[in-house]
């Protein structure tokens, strides 16, 4: 988990009654989109798109958690989603196109990501921010705007946001083992298609990553990127790829390998990687 992910969930925690507020209509949200997902999508199961399965059981053995259900449904648009909550239903859906345009290992990728947002419960805490930093829900429960501001939830909110997609970005990579192949998802939902995957250079992209940081800290390049970023709900995608580069040659993920053993294999989906525990 990033490190600034831990500190603001920590800060929400500390508010008394606040997560027990917000799971109390979470199993409202969690049946309606049961019922949609159960009538307009195909639940992977063993006899069900197996090879999805398969590679949904590897993810979790080596997240050490419980699989959700994986639902696939009919969408033009290559992405991926959760409600990020472990109620009594967690799923994770994925597109059609999602499926078309990754490979076996990474969409193993893609789905250890959605993972990730399940195992820390990013749909909680953004959703507990959102609630406090709204004006309507301050002054229905009395919390005044010196209580957010205290915690810096107002500017903390977007910078969580996008730091709580690098804590999934780094399940991605403690589940294929090989920043080439996360790093290539990035790539592939920027510019990629079925068509022109075997051109793409991960080597390349990280390239363009490090391009991007040089000229983003100009004074005008700074102010162009707070400007975008303010915005975003996910972090530019250069800026993931290095971090997951990065990432990737420190001491803390190379000493949770170390920690590893061999994974017992769910399923061929790529050479069976040891077991990060």
């Amino acid at each position: 988990q990033h490190p600034f992910d831990q500190e603001a969930t920590a800060a929400l925690k500390r508010l008394p009654g606040l997560e027990a507020a917000v799971r109390s209509f979470i199993p409202i949200v969690e049946d309606t989109i049961y019922l949609d997902n159960i009538a307009n999508a195909v639940l992977v199961g063993p006899h069900q798109l197996q090879s999805i399965h398969k590679s949904l059981l590897q993810a979790c053995a080596i997240l050490d958690m419980q699989p959700p259900e994986v639902y696939v449904r009919q969408n033009p648009t290559p992405n991926a989603y959760t409600l990020a909550v472990s109620g009594k239903k967690p799923f994770i859906v994925l597109h059609s196109s999602l499926i078309d345009l990754m490979s076996p290992a990474e969409l193993q990728a893609v789905i250890a990501h959605e993972l990730g947002h399940l195992k820390c419960e990013h749909g909680i805490w953004i959703t507990a921010a959102n609630v406090l930093t709204s004006g309507l829900a301050r002054s229905a429960f009395g919390l005044g705007s010196v209580v957010a501001e205290a915690l810096g939830l107002r500017r903390l909110l977007q910078r969580w946001r996008l730091t709580a997609e690098l804590s999934c970005d780094r399940a991605a990579l403690l589940v294929a083992q090989d920043v080439n192949v996360v790093v290539s998802t990035l790539l592939k939902l920027v510019g990629g298609s079925v068509r022109n995957a075997d051109e793409l250079s991960v080597h390349e992209f990280l390239k363009q990553a490090k391009a991007y940081d040089l000229a983003s800290r100009t004074r005008l390049g700074r102010l162009l990127r707070s400007t975008v970023m303010a915005e975003a709900t996910h972090p530019l995608p250069v800026i993931r790829a290095q971090e997951l580069d990065t990432w990737s040659r420190s001491p803390q993920y190379l000493g949770v390998l170390k920690r590893g053993a061999e994974l017992v294999d769910a399923g061929p989906v790529a050479p069976p990687p040891p077991v990060a525990r």
